[in-house]
């Protein structure tokens, strides 16, 4: 017989019923905790205030508004809001968001590459096998180019920090290609995937026609630490293929091919690459606030890598040493749409950075960037892109990037920022972590 003491405890005995009830209970709640997360992170962005906002400044928008297609706009504006531990907190709000329409995100997919080359130098573990190793490119496949000099580095040898530099500074193709092959086509779409990047696809170099089998081939390559090798990435192949079914795939009326002949019928843009405007936002809010993400779901980077992308996405290229960018040919506002337009006359204001990649072909102008006035402590994330090309033919480069899209860009960020400017913040934030000294050398 039990004690008293417990006999009047036992009045209810916990049956296998209620224990079998109790446990479901415990995952309901989980379970509905899950779904309440999930839905604070699907949540669909305002469409109104962008809308509105076009429509009070008629004076730099009435013709976008007014064009048949509106130029395939869409933007994508992310208010920044720190709380009392100045951690951010995002709102984000659209203008004709649709990762169902296609347009060409050209050299924009080059963030996500440089990105997947850091992290595979990370995942590798090879010892002494860093951004600064040389990197000696072979080719194994037809139209495949070999590289063994890099005349615009500090050493005149190639490497993946030289060319992540390249990219950031200036978008260079070259450099980008040579990244692709690193990283190869496989492991560059297993990342996206594995980052919920979904209307992602990356299936070619630039610039050079790559198309079908070359695409699919990417080189061996040797990296050394002075005279010893270190590491030998094999030729990949990649036999997956990446469908993805989106409208405007066909596009214009015509192009010229490879050999300037019009071809009278449209463009297909079916195998190439693919960058939903939300995807590109969502890679450059996880590179530059790791912090409000799982730790599973960042970036595997070091504190070093963040700093070095941080640093060569914000730096105008006439500021630079090494490579060397210099006028007329570049200048400050050469890869800043937003805000500045790309205007080689562009007056560049000293407490501003743009930490940003661009892109743009096939009338196609994108700007994916964070905007920071260190002096007002404004801080906003933008992302839009734009076409134009009123022939209706492609590859004959008669575009209205001049007339039309670059000042669309400019207009779009100064107007938003504006707005930022007057907006009131309860807790102001400390951007301490993008400031750096440009004028020191690394």
């Amino acid at each position: 017989m039990k004690p008293k003491a417990l006999q009047k405890y036992n009045k209810y005995p916990l049956t296998s019923n209620y224990i079998t009830i109790f446990i479901m209970m415990k995952y309901l709640c989980i379970l509905l905790l899950i779904m309440s997360t999930l839905n604070g992170f699907a949540q669909q962005p305002d469409t109104i205030f962008l809308k509105g906002l076009l429509h009070e400044h008629p004076e730099f928008f009435s013709g976008i508004l007014n064009h048949p297609i509106q130029n395939e706009v869409q933007i994508l504006y992310t208010r920044i809001d720190r709380d009392r531990n100045n951690t951010p907190h995002f709102t984000s709000y659209s203008y004709h968001l649709n990762a169902q329409h296609y347009f060409y995100p050209a050299s924009t997919v080059k963030l996500p590459t440089a990105i997947f080359a850091l992290e595979k130098l990370n995942e590798l573990k090879v010892q002494g096998l860093n951004p600064k190793s040389v990197m000696i490119t072979d080719s194994s496949f037809a139209g495949q180019t070999k590289v063994r000099v890099d005349t615009s580095s500090a050493t005149g040898l190639p490497s993946i920090e030289n060319y992540i530099k390249k990219i950031l500074l200036v978008s260079d193709n070259a450099a980008y290609n040579r990244l692709y092959e690193f990283v190869g086509r496989a492991e560059i779409n297993q990342k996206l995937k594995k980052y919920h990047l979904d209307n992602t696809r990356i299936v070619g170099r630039l610039a050079i026609g790559d198309a079908g089998e070359s695409t699919r081939h990417t080189n061996p390559i040797d990296f050394y630490n002075g005279d010893k090798l270190i590491y030998q990435k094999p030729a990949l192949y990649d036999a997956s293929n990446y469908p993805m079914h989106l409208e405007n795939m066909l596009q214009g009326k015509a192009y010229l091919d490879s050999s300037d002949r019009l071809v009278n019928k449209p463009l297909d843009f079916s195998e190439k690459n693919i960058y939903a405007l939300a995807d590109q936002q969502m890679v450059l809010k996880r590179l530059l606030f790791p912090e409000t993400f799982p730790k599973a779901e960042r970036f595997n980077l070091t504190a070093d890598d963040y700093r070095f992308i941080y640093r060569y996405m914000s730096t105008f290229p006439t500021e630079n040493t090494k490579p060397t960018y210099h006028r007329p040919e570049y200048f400050p506002a050469y890869c800043k749409f937003l805000f500045y337009g790309g205007d080689s006359t562009a007056v560049i204001n000293p407490d501003i950075r743009i930490f940003n990649k661009v892109g743009d072909s096939y009338g196609y102008d994108i700007d994916n960037a964070y905007i920071v006035d260190f002096k007002n402590n404004v801080e906003f994330m933008l992302s839009a892109v734009v076409q134009s090309n009123e022939d209706g033919i492609l590859n004959d480069n008669k575009y209205e990037y001049t007339t039309v899209c670059l000042p669309f860009l400019k207009n779009l960020g100064q107007v938003i920022y504006q707005y930022e400017l007057k907006r009131p913040k309860k807790y102001l934030p400390h951007l301490t972590k993008f400031k750096f000294n440009y004028s020191q050398k690394q």
